[in-house]
């Protein structure tokens, strides 16, 4: 007997189950009788191949009905076994049987209501630890694949949970019961969560009995939050929140602090700042130096929380990747916005841009106002509205021409989600109030009331500008005002007004937009006062960027930043974590786009203090990161602030240089034409490696060359990347060398495209003296898979091509080397003669092309007569299989 059964186990081991039941000659008897035989047999390794390979038995026995009700009743008495074991096998198979059987039988939710859901709900209560667990397993997968009904989630699954969470429960059970609570949540509707399984999480935190639970509440406390919604978390959840976060255990403390990004994600920005953000400073704080690890580690997703897109103007992608232009769903139409998503403006552009539209947020949801055609009505724009197009009107009269005829574009009006910066204050009525008191002094001023009032239109707006002097667009707007002040104002002001202004500029330096009063009561040469304030403004500014204060406190509480800054402090390492700095490098580019380009100069320091660091993993973080930034912060602060770091990252280790590498065009391509040609004389550095090995890098080059040839003009193309291009050609690695074959046909396209038609002759005529001519039969093999890639991608006129490219290939079939033939003959077979050009017929050159196909086909070489007799249906070719032929 025990031989036989070592047989049987060995069998079942190479065969399916329902192979061996269809064995004929066993105890004359039929399949489902010998199923039932071994599945009840006294031998316990006999039931547990049975429940093993249930879900093969169910493939052959499910097209019967009354088959199909047998094997569910043999299941159903299985499950009862007194066999830990055979519970835990046959548990383990109800998910897959589940998925099966919805995807084969029509009546699926009975068959799996009525037999296979019970079985999960009793397993769930099992006295054996790893029953439940497989049980615990299986409910989730089949909730995670909506395979259970909302019935049985109210009236089964939830009260079991219930009662086993319950304070009297057992301790085992209890913790078991929490942590499925915790992991369903997610997959439940939020009312079933909210009325159902809530009110005992809350109870739960609070736990006095078992640390274990507490703890476990709170690793989840941010995935109930997302499950219930903004509501319910700061009506219930917060409060036990606060709790957690002051537990005696240092454990929940830590908990609390990995979890903070989740929890503040869902609350409402007044809640994120008032409650959730001095109780995160008390677990920076902590006594325990794995709390404040934690926390330090989610101190920037923490700060990543309160970004504000609509005031910031940049957006997150479906594919991750921030995009200046708003979302779909916030745009009713894209009509009248450029096509490309990232859109980096020059400063005199933005700077126009700003005069155009209000910037109150409450205008957002105006979609429509980016299409307003400037030459509408003034009387049917909004107030703000009225208050630009009452400057536009000052600086028209001021001589600008240039500056006219962009305004007069609909492309460039100024839409709100283009720029960074937030909301100027919306100053119509003070406008209409000091137009009334211009009226009534009018015969007391200096000058006509026209220009008083049209000089105190500009002193506003650059009253309102001055909160944002920092602000490099700002700057070069306060200078264009500035000029057109000046020229309202030039026979009005005197040389007694001027020297009186340069005297009083200091004390009207610090003045607010709120001083109604004085803007009412000014006379006119006070605006000339505020243009010189103004540029004594601007002259301060490298003073305020060294500072790390922000300039708005409504984006997130300064202590936080503080901390965050702290984080490059080296006593961090030694009392916090030693890898802090990394962290703050990841964060970095979420908190820079949370705090906005206008507060940049809070991060530089720090920018530049990881970007010297001594770890290059913490370079290799911030080189991974820096054509995001760049993104964030824009083309003129990249060009002053990050060019130079990117400079540094480019000389670095390897490792940190791969970073760089990976984004060199997303990069190259938000620098200025002018900036971006520099960089022809760097990328010939990333043919060189600290490792001749590192062949990744150098595949890395070429699939960034692929990309970048359209930044540059073919002249440029031709005088340097075509070197880089023939260099990586000539790579020991043949993964390199394919990838830049691909590199030189888009360069060959590249000079087509651009009727660079001379470039590209003198390039194809250095490919048949470098490839078709090399004493190597791989160079030789290389100019066969050109040749024919440019004919798949046309990247050439056909008749350059039978002219320039097609005799040098056909007089590759007398090659000595086989290899070139093959690829010669998959050339011709697969790519040329599947082209109409070469199918017309009284084509001069197609004789040719069957005669050299005719010679392939009876080579002495059987893979050359074979491609280039069979047409294969593969279209494109494999290099990875050339390769290996070869």
């Amino acid at each position: 007997d025990s031989w036989n059964f070592l047989f049987f186990v060995g069998l079942l081991f190479f065969m399916r189950i329902t192979a061996f039941l269809d064995i004929p000659g066993q105890d004359n008897l039929s399949p489902l009788a010998r199923l039932e035989k071994y599945a009840f047999s006294d031998n316990i390794f006999n039931r547990q191949i049975i429940a093993r390979g249930l879900l093969d038995v169910f493939r052959d026995f499910s097209n019967n009905e009354e088959d199909f009700l047998t094997v569910m009743e043999i299941v159903v008495r299985l499950s009862e076994d007194a066999e830990p074991t055979v519970r835990t096998e046959l548990m383990e198979q109800i998910p897959p049987i589940a998925i099966f059987l919805q995807e084969s039988r029509p009546k699926f939710p009975t068959a799996f209501f009525e037999y296979l859901m019970p079985i999960v709900v009793r397993y769930l209560t099992d006295v054996n630890n790893q029953v439940r667990k497989a049980g615990q397993e299986a409910l989730l997968i089949l909730l995670e694949q909506d395979l259970v009904a909302q019935s049985d989630i109210e009236n089964k699954v939830c009260p079991i949970l219930l009662d086993l969470s319950a304070p009297d429960s057992d301790d085992e059970y209890k913790v078991e019961a929490v942590n499925i609570i915790c992991k369903m949540a997610s997959m439940l509707s939020r009312t079933t969560v909210e009325h159902m399984l809530l009110p005992r999480f809350c109870e739960l935190c609070s736990d006095g009995k078992l640390f274990q639970v507490r703890k476990i509440c709170a690793a989840n406390f941010g995935d109930i939050c997302n499950a219930v919604g903004q509501e319910a978390t700061e009506r219930l959840l917060i409060p036990k929140f606060f709790e957690l976060c002051s537990d005696s255990v240092w454990g929940m403390r830590k908990a609390c602090a990995e979890c903070f990004m989740a929890v503040s994600y869902t609350t409402s920005p007044e809640v994120r700042r008032s409650k959730l953000s001095p109780l995160f400073i008390s677990l920076i704080s902590d006594t325990c130096r794995w709390v404040r690890q934690a926390a330090f580690q989610s101190l920037g997703p923490f700060i990543s929380t309160f970004a504000n897109p609509s005031s910031a103007g940049l957006y997150i992608r479906e594919d991750g990747t921030l995009s200046i232009r708003p979302s779909t769903q916030d745009v009713n139409s894209n009509s009248c916005q450029p096509n490309n998503n990232i859109n980096l403006m020059s400063s005199t552009e933005v700077n126009t841009k700003l005069l155009v539209e209000n910037l109150n947020k409450d205008t957002q949801a105006e979609s429509s106002d980016c299409c307003t055609n400037p030459g509408e009505d003034v009387s049917q724009l909004s107030q703000g509205d009225k208050v630009a197009a009452g400057v536009l009107e000052v600086t028209k009269d001021s001589s600008f021409p240039g500056m006219n005829s962009r305004l007069q574009s609909a492309e460039d009006i100024f839409n709100t989600f283009l720029y960074w910066r937030p909301p100027l204050p919306d100053i119509s009525q003070d406008l209409e109030l000091l137009q009334f008191k211009t009226e009534k002094h009018k015969d007391s001023c200096s000058v006509p009331c026209n220009n008083c009032v049209a000089s105190s239109e500009i002193k506003k707006v650059l009253e309102s500008l001055q909160e944002h002097i920092d602000d490099p667009d700002v700057q070069a707007q306060v200078q264009v005002l500035s000029a057109a002040l000046r020229a309202a104002q030039f026979d009005s002001v005197g040389d007694y007004e001027t020297k009186k202004t340069e005297e009083s500029s200091g004390e009207l330096q610090n003045k607010t937009i709120s001083d109604e009063t004085a803007v009412s009561d000014a006379s006119c040469n006070q605006v000339e006062e505020d243009s010189l304030s103004s540029r004594a403004s601007q002259n301060n500014i490298s003073d305020q960027s060294a500072t790390g204060v922000l300039k708005s406190t409504d984006i997130i509480p300064q202590p936080l930043l503080d901390q965050y800054l702290s984080m490059t402090d080296p006593a961090r390492a030694q009392t916090v974590d030693t890898e802090i700095a990394k962290h703050c490098a990841y964060s970095l580019p979420g908190v820079a786009l949370t705090l906005g380009r206008q507060n940049w100069h809070c991060l530089k320091d720090t920018y530049e203090t990881l970007a010297s660091d001594v770890q290059w993993k913490v370079r290799r973080t911030l080189a991974f990161s820096i054509h995001e930034l760049a993104v964030i912060l824009g083309d003129q602060l990249t060009a002053a602030d990050l060019v130079p770091i990117f400079n540094g990252f480019l000389k670095d280790l390897d490792e940190v240089r791969i970073g760089v590498l990976k984004h060199l065009y997303d990069f190259l391509k938000l620098l200025h034409a002018d900036k971006r040609r520099e960089y022809l004389y760097q990328l010939q550095e990333f043919v060189v490696t600290d490792n001749s090995r590192n062949w990744r890098f150098r595949y890395e080059l070429a699939e960034q060359l692929i990309l970048i040839l359209e930044l540059y003009n073919p002249n440029d193309v031709y005088d340097y990347l075509r070197h880089i291009a023939l260099t990586l050609c000539s790579d020991k690695v043949s993964e390199v060398r394919w990838i830049s074959f691909k590199l030189v046909v888009a360069i060959l396209q590249k000079f087509y495209t651009n009727n660079a038609n001379a470039l590209g002759l003198n390039f194809i005529n250095e490919l048949v003296v470098r490839f078709r001519h090399c004493s190597k039969w791989v160079g030789r093999q290389a100019f066969a898979f050109i040749c024919q890639a440019v004919v798949e991608e046309e990247c050439m006129p056909v008749d350059q091509f039978v002219e320039h490219l097609l005799p040098s290939l056909l007089s590759l079939a007398s090659d000595p080397v086989p290899n070139v033939r093959v690829l010669l003959a998959k050339a011709l077979r697969q790519t040329l003669l599947e082209k109409a050009y070469f199918k017309s017929v009284g084509n001069p050159h197609l004789e040719a092309v069957e005669e050299t196909i005719l010679a392939l086909q009876s080579d002495r070489d059987q893979d050359v007569s074979f491609f280039a007799t069979i047409k294969l249906k593969q279209g494109n070719i494999d290099n990875t299989t050339i390769e290996k032929q070869n």
